[in-house]
């Protein structure tokens, strides 16, 4: 089954505090292709202690991408919030505040909200406090549904992924078929051209070995057969298909696999003269680059 890696999930989960008042708690997660698991989040100043359990609880939901993930607090009637005021900070900060008063010649009172611009005197209360632990209880949940609803996303939109590289592939099979076809029927006419050539070149068919001319022109046209290449490239057709149909992630190995693939369609395509061959298989790299970048929205 295929994973996209782009999509977009959101939650929100609501409680009563004990003094009465409510809490909810909104999360969005968003993810987008990356090589690899990237994570940023960004959490209220109550839960900055708790960034390493967040991502942590990304990374056993997702293998792979570029995932945000975002957690906003809305508090309603409620006076317990795990904040405290970091008293020598705030005296420190209102004497530095006053100084630059004495300093500049201002005359303005310093204001509360003159202070209020240092995070620094604000500090929570620790997670191990017990309304810090309730919030953290709540906002595990809501992580973890914004989670799920962002992998039934990224799963709607895999299938629809897997529809399309089905297509494709089906397409480039019809194609390999017809390479196929055109290069048994072409074998004999490029045999014979290649000796009417070596011929024509000698201008004097006495002095040539025929035996000799058999033999080199049966060498040069084997080294031109194309039998070898479309047996591997429906190989890669079969292990593509199969890695689709594995349960674990596997946009790394269909890269692979598309790279093998394109490798086999480059040898065809240099290996042969005929124009209906060299017209599918520049249908068939095009198919497989339209696959290549599907591919790279896979996990």
């Amino acid at each position: 089954m295929l994973i996209s890696m782009t999509g977009f999930g959101r939650s929100e989960v609501a409680s009563q505090a004990e003094d009465g008042g409510n809490l909810s708690v909104v999360v969005e997660a968003r993810s987008i292709n990356s090589r690899f698991i990237e994570i940023s989040v960004r959490l209220p100043r109550t839960m900055n202690e708790r960034e390493l359990e967040v991502r942590e609880l990304v990374r056993k939901n997702v293998e792979r991408g570029k995932v945000s993930i975002s957690v906003n607090f809305v508090r309603q009637g409620t006076e317990n919030i795990p904040l405290t005021i970091n008293e020598p900070v705030a005296k420190a900060y209102f004497n530095l505040l006053d100084k630059l008063r004495t300093i500049t010649g201002l005359t303005g009172e310093i204001q509360v909200r003159d202070l209020t611009s240092f995070n620094e005197i604000f500090q929570t209360d620790g997670a191990s406090s017990d309304v810090a632990k309730e919030e953290w209880k709540i906002t595990q949940t809501a992580i973890q549904a914004a989670l799920d609803s962002l992998t039934v996303m990224r799963k709607q939109e895999g299938k629809e992924l897997e529809r399309d590289l089905r297509m494709r592939l089906t397409s480039i099979q019809k194609s390999v078929d017809a390479v196929e076809e055109f290069a048994k029927s072409g074998s004999a006419d490029e045999f014979k051209k290649l000796k009417d050539r070596v011929v024509e070149l000698t201008n004097d068919v006495n002095v040539i070995n025929n035996e000799r001319l058999e033999f080199e022109i049966a060498m040069l046209a084997e080294r031109l057969d194309i039998t070898e290449e479309l047996v591997r490239f429906r190989s890669h057709i079969k292990f593509f298909l199969e890695a689709v149909d594995e349960p674990e992630s596997a946009g790394r190995k269909l890269n692979f696999i598309l790279q093998e693939m394109n490798r086999e369609a480059n040898t065809i395509g240099s290996k042969t003269n005929l124009a209906n061959v060299a017209h599918h298989v520049v249908s068939v790299k095009q198919e497989l680059e339209k696959i290549r970048e599907q591919v790279q929205n896979i996990e």
